[in-house]
């Protein structure tokens, strides 16, 4: 984990001195995880395209208000912080125009998975899945997907989410007692 912190700050430096490439690096790396959460919160693939391409441009511009203060401080929260903020944005602005329907929310899954392995029951159940998380509250949302899907511990989502780490191990409770209950059905099969 410290390899990866390290390689991080080594880049972050050669980019704020103009290397391109190691920029591109920083982008590869961090492109898939960045983009999957945000599909997972937004739902629709384009979209998530285009807020992923505004967070790493957003990084780009602002990092060298970027700094590993401590041995704690990692460029992929600060990443994922843009990108929250980024899909909040837009998650707040659908609010004021309402989704019209849950087929805006396909496959919750990873962008890059297209398994036709998968049968009819299984992508039905993913469906349920998508709708139920669609439907949590923006704050649970965040949390559960940084934590189960992205594989972000609770410290880290603290820091992304701006609350504190009880805050968000109360919130991720909270989300899995939904999705308990609204997907009672599929558990019980």
């Amino acid at each position: 984990m410290s390899d990866r912190r390290e390689l991080d700050q080594e880049l972050v430096a050669r980019s704020r001195e103009g290397d391109h490439a190691a920029y591109t690096q920083l982008m590869d790396y961090y492109q898939a995880p960045i983009l999957n959460f945000v599909y997972r919160m937004v739902g629709n693939r384009e979209e998530a395209e285009d807020i992923a391409q505004d967070v790493f441009v957003r990084a780009y511009r602002k990092l060298g208000s970027f700094a590993f203060r401590s041995s704690r401080d990692r460029f992929s929260t600060w990443l994922f912080q843009l990108a929250r903020n980024a899909t909040v944005d837009v998650l707040r602005r659908r609010q004021r125009r309402p989704v019209q329907s849950l087929d805006e929310f396909p496959l919750l899954a990873p962008v890059t998975v297209g398994d036709p392995a998968l049968d009819a029951g299984d992508r039905e159940q993913e469906r349920a899945i998508a709708a139920a998380i669609a439907e949590l509250p923006e704050d649970q949302r965040i949390a559960l997907v940084l934590s189960v899907y992205e594989g972000q511990p609770y410290a880290d989502i603290a820091v992304i989410m701006n609350a504190s780490v009880k805050s968000v191990e109360a919130r991720i409770y909270r989300a899995r007692q939904f999705l308990r209950q609204r997907l009672a059905l599929f558990l019980s099969q």
